[in-house]
This record gives structure tokens, C-alpha cells and sequence, in this order.
């Protein structure tokens, strides 16, 4: 199963399926604080796609990578013939010897062709390390959408989590503005305290700092989606399930190590820095070309000196040709200076592969465990909203027979707010987890989401014209900004939109 049918559509029974329920107390709000939540009207596929279309740090990998395609006709264009004229004009101001042809003025026009023969396996080992090198573009390349993906899919479930977390905060300010005037009533008829009240003010005040923190973070979460996706977030739709995750570390190790986009990189990379070695070493190694030139020469108005037969030629051609053949001898010790840096090079490349490696191992086997331990997490947390809305039931019982006070009431209740937001929380934590490890393993690429906003990218093409290009004139489109700007999106609100659904708070 690939993983663009996790994205295929919008059905989500997993994250959220247990359902967060109200507080006790919310039951009795006022009937406009239930309105019902709005239908959603965006879901991660196109907030992926958005962002695939939109991002600039794509788009700037995209043209990095366009620019190593040209290093490939760079390097075969010096195992090329090369062509080129000169031309020359002269005036002679003047010329005190008289003996042989005397001429005004004088021009000259040459053609000379270079065609290298052999250039001690330049040429060769440069053009493999720049294909080399653009093959780790394109992974470069791969890395960077997952990256981006990763961070879209963080973005989206940050932005729910955070809109359920205010929906709770909400409505556990609402029952607690139930609870205090309840408790107010109860002090008029001398049933409770002052201290009473007091307490309910207090744990009043408290959930209501609270909201607005929560609601802090939801506008930082949305201006962080704007960030990423490159629009503002609608009403989001919940996630659909992740398929085909890893039953052990070691299951998404091994699959990591195999297609690990910015491992395969840095593999890449060693293996172009081994060519820049040999083209090191062809510095001490002997060049051959092959040279044919021709020249026009003309004197105009030219007349013989004294001495001097008449009829001698004012203009004629002069055509050459040869073999040059250079051989160094000594360069002063630059040819070895030059193997022994692509030698150091190269040793730093072998030890990124291995840093590489050692991070897509630690990367992989971190989100994994963070992923097992939301799912625990999970698990927990929807028993202690069960446990705590149980308790809260007991606790207002017992309260109304004069066994519990209302600070126990109120403890549970913030017990029960607390759990709530714990469950969203650990099920956001569980998403993100379990996608970073499909990330790891390499198989969150565009390719593997089968996005369907137009078609892909494809970093062949751009290299496919231009690799075999022999054109001096031929240059590319002036370059011009592709992704969106944000500057025209509103600034964000805490605004949410219906209460906390008690069978999905997502």
C-alpha cells in the first residue's frame, strides 16, 4: 500500500475515534455556546499540495538543483573543439624603414580550431563527478520534500490540536462560570462560605489565563501554517490514518538505511569526490590537441621601397596545422598539492556519509519510540478522561449531600480539563511521530503521496535539455519569483468555530 492512499481521502478512524466528553458542568451552558461545528473545508492532501506548489524553500532547492545540471555540460565542454577568430586593423603613424613594403595601414583576420585529443582523463572524471553530483541534487532534492511534507503535516495537526485545546478551555470556562454563579446562589441562602466563592473565583480566573494562553498558541500555530503552506488554514478535517508503519526500530532502521533521501545524498557526494581525485592527478599528466589555423592578411595601398621589385602581393592566406602536444615537467609541486586536497575532500565526504548515516539512525529510532510512547500515552489519557469524568459525576454527588466541597469540584474538574488536553495532545504527538518515521524511511515524497494539484516536478527534464547543449547562446528564461508570498493574508485569530465534538474532538 502506498502512501498516497493514506491521502486519498478524509475518513479518519484512528486519532481522536475514543472522543474527549465535556465537562459535567458544560451540559448546563448557554444554548449558543453549542453551536454546531462547522463542516470542514480543507483537508492535508491539499494543504500538501498547496504547499508542493507554493513553498519557497522548494522552489529554491528545485533551482539549486538546475544549476548542478549545468555543471555536466560545463565539464564536457572542455573535451570539446573550440572555434574562434581574430581580427585586426592598424593605421601606421609611422615607419622610418623604407627597405621593404610600405603600407598605411594594414589587416589581418584569422580563424583557429583546437580540437583536444587527449587531456589525461580530465575531461572524463570531471563530467562523471557533475553527473555524480547532480544525482545528489536530486536526492538533496527528495530530502528536502519530505522535510517539507513533514512540516506540513506538523503544521496542520499543531493547528487542530491547538483549535481543540481552546474548545476545551472554553467550555471548562464556561462551566466554571456556571459553577460560581451556582456557588453564589448557594452562599445568598447561607448553604456555602465566603471561602467558597472565593475559590470558585479564583479557579475562574485561573481557567480563563489559561484560555488565553491557549489561545496564543493557536494563532502562533496558524501563522506557522501560513509560514508552510503559504495560505491561512481553513476548517481542517481530521487527518486519515498512516498505513503501513514499522512493527519494530530495527524494520524502520533497515528501510531508512535503504532509501533515506539525505543519506543517499551524502553516498552521492563520496562517490563524486573519489572522480575529483582522478581529475586531480591528470594535472601532471601530458595534453594533447589538435590545432588547424588560418589567417588573411591585407596592406592596403601598400608600395614597394627602394630596392624593392614592384608586384609584390598586398594581401594573401596562410593556413597551418599540428599537433601540440604539453607535457609539465615541474609546477611546482601543484599537481600534488591538488590530489592531496580532492584526497581530504574525499575523506571528509566518507565521514559525512557516516555522520549521515548515524543521524538518519537516530532520527528514525526517535520519532519511532516517540511514536509508540504517544500511542501509550493514548491509551492512558483516554482512560483517565473516562476515570476523571466518572470522578467529577461522583464528586458533584457527593457534594450535594454535603460529603465533598466545592474545591474538590473544582480539582476535578481541572483534572478532568487536564486529561482532555493531555489525550489531544499525545493523539497530535502520535500523527506527527508516525509520519516523521515514514519520513525517515523514505517514503514521504511527493512521488509517494500522489498529489493531484497538476503534475509533479520533474528534476530530469531540466537536465535532459541541457546536457548535451553545445549552444554559446543558449540561455535559459530570465529568472522570476515562484512561490507565494503571505503578505496579503490577515493577521490570525483565536477564533474557533463550534464546541469540542464529544464523539471527535478532532
Amino acid at each position: 500500500m502506498r502512501l498516497s492512499h493514506f491521502l486519498a481521502g478524509v475518513s479518519f478512524a484512528g486519532i481522536g475515534a475514543a472522543g474527549l466528553a465535556l465537562p459535567a458542568a458544560a451540559q448546563t451552558a448557554p444554548p449558543a455556546a453549542q453551536a454546531p461545528a462547522a463542516t470542514p473545508n480543507e483537508t492535508l492532501r491539499e494543504a500538501m499540495v498547496k504547499a508542493y506548489n507554493t513553498n519557497p524553500t522548494l522552489f529554491a532547492e528545485r533551482a539549486t538543483l538546475r544549476a548542478s545540471d549545468e555543471d555536466v555540460p560545463i565539464a564536457r565542454s572542455r573535451g570539446l573543439p573550440g572555434l574562434s577568430s581574430t581580427g585586426r586593423y592598424s593605421e601606421n603613424l609611422h615607419d622610418s624603414d623604407s627597405s621593404g613594403l610600405s603600407s598605411p595601414r594594414q589587416g589581418s583576420a584569422g580563424l583557429s580550431l583546437s580540437v583536444p585529443v587527449f587531456s589525461g582523463g580530465a575531461v572524463r572524471n570531471s563530467v562523471r563527478a557533475a553527473e555524480t553530483r547532480v544525482e545528489a541534487g536530486r536526492a538533496g532534492l527528495r530530502s528536502v520534500e519530505t522535510q517539507l511534507f513533514t512540516d506540513v503535516v506538523a503544521a496542520y495537526l499543531d493547528v487542530i490540536r491547538d483549535e481543540a485545546t481552546v474548545r476545551l478551555n472554553q467550555q471548562n470556562v464556561r462551566a466554571l462560570e456556571v459553577n460560581l454563579q451556582a456557588t453564589r446562589d448557594r452562599f445568598e441562602v447561607g448553604d456555602l462560605t465566603r471561602t467558597d466563592v472565593a475559590q470558585s473565583e479564583a479557579r475562574l480566573a485561573g481557567a480563563q489565563s489559561q484560555l488565553r494562553g491557549a489561545e496564543a498558541g493557536l494563532i502562533s500555530s496558524r501563522e506557522n501554517y501560513i509560514r508552510v503552506v503559504g495560505t491561512p488554514p481553513g476548517i481542517l478535517a481530521p487527518p486519515p490514518p498512516l498505513p503501513n508503519l514499522p512493527s519494530s526500530p530495527d524494520q524502520a532502521v533497515s528501510a531508512a538505511l535503504e532509501d533515506n533521501p539525505a543519506l543517499d545524498a551524502a553516498k552521492k557526494a563520496r562517490d563524486a569526490s573519489a572522480y575529483d581525485v582522478s581529475v586531480a592527478r591528470s594535472g601532471r599528466l601530458p595534453q594533447v590537441s589538435v590545432g588547424v589555423n588560418g589567417d588573411y592578411y591585407n596592406r592596403f595601398g601598400a608600395v614597394p621601397g627602394p630596392g624593392r621589385a614592384a608586384g609584390l602581393a598586398n594581401d594573401g592566406f596562410a593556413t597551418s596545422a599540428g599537433v601540440n602536444l604539453t607535457l609539465p615537467l615541474f609546477q611546482g609541486g601543484r599537481p600534488a598539492a591538488q590530489v592531496r586536497q580532492a584526497q581530504a575532500r574525499q575523506s571528509a565526504a566518507m565521514e559525512q556519509v557516516t555522520s549521515a548515516e548515524r543521524g538518519v539512525i537516530a532520527q528514525t529510532r526517535s520519532a519511532y519510540a516517540v511514536w509508540q510512547s504517544a500511542m501509550r500515552v493514548i491509551e492512558s489519557s483516554r482512560l483517565a478522561v473516562q476515570a476523571n469524568q466518572l470522578s467529577l459525576e461522583g464528586v458533584r454527588a457527593e457534594n450535594s449531600v454535603g460529603t465533598r466541597t466545592i474545591l474538590d469540584i473544582l480539582n476535578a474538574e481541572q483534572e478532568l480539563l487536564n486529561s482532555q488536553v493531555q489525550l489531544v495532545t499525545a493523539e497530535r504527538d502520535a500523527y506527527v511521530a508516525g509520519f516523521a518515521v515514514l519520513a525517515a524511511m523514505g517514503r514521504a515524497e511527493a512521488q509517494d503521496l500522489g498529489l493531484d494539484g497538476g503534475p509533479l516536478y520533474d528534476p530530469v527534464a531540466n537536465y535532459n535539455r541541457s546536457r548535451r547543449s553545445i549552444s554559446d547562446w543558449r540561455d535559459g528564461p530570465a529568472p522570476e519569483p515562484q512561490a507565494t508570498r503571505t503578505t496579503d493574508t490577515p493577521a490570525q485569530t483565536p477564533m474557533v468555530s463550534g464546541p469540542v465534538d464529544p464523539a471527535r474532538p478532532y
